[in-house]
């Protein structure tokens, strides 16, 4: 387990698992540590968000809790649900012995044995190792009347189930939110948390994490993979490519034994960064050769 006691202590606990980190991301996971706010996290898809959790949670030694968000979560699927069945079988064997008594039974039913814990509430519980990292991913993809359900669980690190009463958090856990902000998140919400906007990363920047990701890539295609990513950027593309798709471009190239790019190697290739046909179409023919081109030469020493 890592101790936290510095930003340098942020940053060189993220480095021990692969998550490069920038002074200003290190600086606020800090502060959320150290005064126990949950972290909010926004920027465009695959720019590293979900994985700071994951990597925050492995460096202390922390179990994840992640709860996916979707359209129409609401609070009982996020927080817990009976299991019907389970009860459905305590039903008929009580019955079929008879002389069931139905109030003894009622409360049986509504017991812990039937109780499937979901992630909010499982981050309420003592885990082995200390408070757990409750991600809460891609809260955008929700609804206004979840996110007011959030600020009161989040508000007081508690949650009630009405036939068992309020659980509390004895010790409240490592909460870090993420949106892609196809929505805005509602400022009452934010208020509760620490802000960040993480974007996408400067070219050393980027190289860096590559290495760190892919690190059996020679440096050169490495640089040429960002390169091209980062040219890649600046087009009017309906979905940017982000550092995953950086990573995963580079484990391709790998895989192919490929050791520097051409526009033959992209066009086989663009299915690893770009994930929409309109996308993958600006860059048939020459267009691929021209961006390749206007990258080399970024790169070529002045």
């Amino acid at each position: 387990m890592t101790e936290i006691n510095s930003i340098d202590d942020v940053q060189s606990a993220l480095a021990g698992q692969d998550y490069v980190c920038g002074r200003a991301l290190a600086t606020v996971a800090f502060l959320s540590l150290k005064l126990g706010r949950p972290l909010f996290l926004e920027g465009e898809a695959g720019v590293g968000k979900t994985e700071i959790a994951k990597a925050i949670a492995a460096a202390l030694g922390r179990r994840l809790i992640r709860l996916q968000c979707y359209e129409g979560l609401d609070a009982s699927s996020a927080v817990y649900e009976w299991n019907f069945a389970a009860q459905m079988i305590a039903i008929r064997t009580a019955e079929a012995g008879g002389g069931a008594d139905r109030d003894a039974l009622q409360t049986e039913l509504f017991t812990q044995d039937y109780l499937i814990e979901r992630p909010l509430l499982q981050a309420m519980r003592p885990q082995p190792g200390g408070a757990p990292v409750l991600l809460i991913d891609e809260l955008d993809r929700t609804d206004e009347p979840f996110e007011a359900f959030l600020l009161e669980a989040l508000s007081d690190f508690q949650v009630t189930i009405p036939e068992l009463g309020t659980v509390h958090a004895p010790e409240p856990p490592i909460v870090i939110l993420t949106s892609n902000r196809t929505r805005e998140v509602h400022d009452a919400l934010k208020r509760r948390c620490l802000y960040h906007w993480v974007d996408y990363p400067e070219f050393d920047r980027e190289v860096e994490i590559l290495q760190a990701r892919a690190p059996e890539a020679a440096e050169a295609l490495s640089q040429e993979v960002v390169a091209f990513v980062q040219r890649l950027r600046t087009e009017d593309l309906f979905k940017k490519p982000g550092v995953a798709e950086t990573i995963d471009w580079a484990k391709c190239l790998l895989a192919l034994d490929v050791l520097s790019l051409s526009p033959e190697v992209i066009s086989d290739t663009i299915g690893a960064i770009l994930k929409y046909q309109d996308d993958i179409q600006r860059l048939q023919g020459s267009e691929a050769k021209r961006l390749l081109e206007e990258s080399q030469a970024a790169l070529a020493p002045a």
